[in-house]
């Protein structure tokens, strides 16, 4: 307003501009979208300075994904094989060291006999499915010109459903065959393979003769591809009866003049039932035996439920500890985002002057460097997971199939993301500091 028309103007209240002053946008200020595009034209501007900033994020975030996932498969790769071999399994096998510490050339003294099988089968009645003493040595199979190295197995019938081992073609031998130490054998499928050629159908090799080191077999039976079960190729075996591979490859006798086996499985009926079976089966080992001390046997008693329980624990502690180390790498990432932000900081400093000059508050630019720092992170978490998933599939080529879980998925990404903000904070933190006419000086 005027007065007096002088031309001279009238000041407002002080209430008045102090009211306008507080109503009027702040010209330096942004909200947290003009951050994010800041900080993304930055990011964009040097893509070859963001990767390199990123790399140890997306490293370790690729390698915890991708190592927890292999392990995981790897886990239950061999938790599947283990119960291919047969499920709710007891196996009893000689004790290292022999009892007492005792041992012959060539590993312990073997005390599992034949006669502990035949109690054990005797002993049970429904509560076990089977019982199938085994014992084995590698052999050279023939069979006109060709030839192959097997492992020959002596064993009892039962073995096809204790072992889970169905032949794909023929039969197995028989109760009668043991008892007669009838000379007949069931291969496996690379014995197939190796002797009968690549094409070659397993009917092609029922009732032909072939020679398992000096002795010949009528082969009855052939065996499915089993695969690689990680537990000595099934497919190299050869299974024969028992008292024929006591006769013809293997006399050995134990202290008791009792032909000895390397092991004897047991199937229980009920797997609620396999620990109560383990005891009772060691109690009347011992007192065959003849055993006191239940620290010192002779013998040992291995739960299937156990081996596999123990198994998990080593290959889970495996798994974490591999995670472990690779988490490190997300550290050294966050170390790296932290020194090329306090780079960027520096090159930056004319510009934070301006925009500090124009209005902008320092909250304004601790936000800007902390969605930058934040983007570096979560960009490299999301980049490093598909590299993961990426790595996990191509140790399918190494027979490893992975086996994806969202939950240590989750903590890597979060754990990038967490890197980002705290890692970014300081150099975020730095910034804002400035004195914006100390920063308008800086060359």
């Amino acid at each position: 307003m005027t007065a007096g028309g002088s031309g001279l103007e009238v000041a407002a209240p002080l209430s008045q501009v102090t009211a306008a002053s507080a109503t009027r946008p702040r010209r330096g200020g942004i909200g947290l979208g003009g951050a994010f595009v800041i900080a993304w034209r930055a990011i964009v501007g040097t893509p070859l300075r963001s990767v390199l900033t990123a790399l140890g994020v997306i490293i370790g975030v690729a390698a915890v994904v991708a190592l927890t996932a292999i392990g995981q498969g790897s886990t239950a790769g061999v938790t599947r094989n283990l119960e291919s071999l047969g499920t709710n399994l007891l196996t009893v096998q000689s004790a290292r060291g022999g009892g007492g510490g005792s041992l012959v050339r060539g590993g312990p003294r073997q005390t599992v006999t034949v006669e502990d099988a035949e109690v054990l089968a005797n002993s049970f009645g429904d509560r076990v499915v089977g019982v199938a003493p085994s014992v084995n040595s590698n052999v050279q199979a023939k069979l006109g010109t060709l030839n192959t190295q097997a492992s020959v197995l002596g064993t009892w019938p039962a073995y096809e459903m204790v072992r889970n081992s169905p032949v794909e073609a023929g039969a197995y031998f028989t109760d009668a065959d043991v008892k007669g130490k009838k000379r007949v054998a069931v291969i496996g499928a690379q014995v197939l393979t190796d002797l009968w050629g690549e094409d070659a159908s397993p009917d092609a090799a029922l009732g032909q003769k072939v020679r398992l080191g000096s002795v010949t077999f009528t082969v009855v039976g052939v065996l499915p591809d089993k695969g690689n079960s990680g537990f000595g190729n099934a497919n190299s075996q050869v299974l024969i009866p028992l008292s024929t591979y006591l006769q013809r490859f293997a006399r050995t006798n134990s202290t008791r003049g009792e032909p000895t086996v390397g092991s004897i499985y047991l199937q229980a009926t009920d797997a609620k039932d396999l620990t109560q079976l383990q005891t009772e089966v060691t109690d009347l080992l011992s007192e065959r035996h003849e055993q006191t001390d239940p620290d010192n046997l002779d013998f040992q008693v291995q739960n299937q439920a156990d081996s596999l329980a123990s198994l998990s624990a080593i290959t889970g502690t495996l798994t974490l500890l591999v995670g472990a180390i690779a988490g490190i790498s997300l550290l050294v990432g966050g170390i790296g985002i932290m020194n090329i932000m306090l780079v960027s900081v520096t090159e930056r400093t004319r510009e934070i002057g301006v925009r500090k000059a124009l209005g902008a508050r320092s909250r304004d630019i601790l936000t800007q460097f902390l969605v930058e720092a934040s983007l570096l992170s979560v960009g490299g978490g999301i980049i490093g997971m598909a590299l993961g998933v990426g790595l996990a599939f191509a140790g399918q080529g190494f027979g490893i199939s992975p086996v994806f879980t969202l939950t240590p998925m989750l903590v890597a990404f979060a754990f990038s993301a967490f890197v980002g903000v705290f890692f970014g904070y300081y150099p975020a933190a730095r910034a804002a500091k400035l004195d914006p006419v100390d920063s308008l000086r800086y060359e």
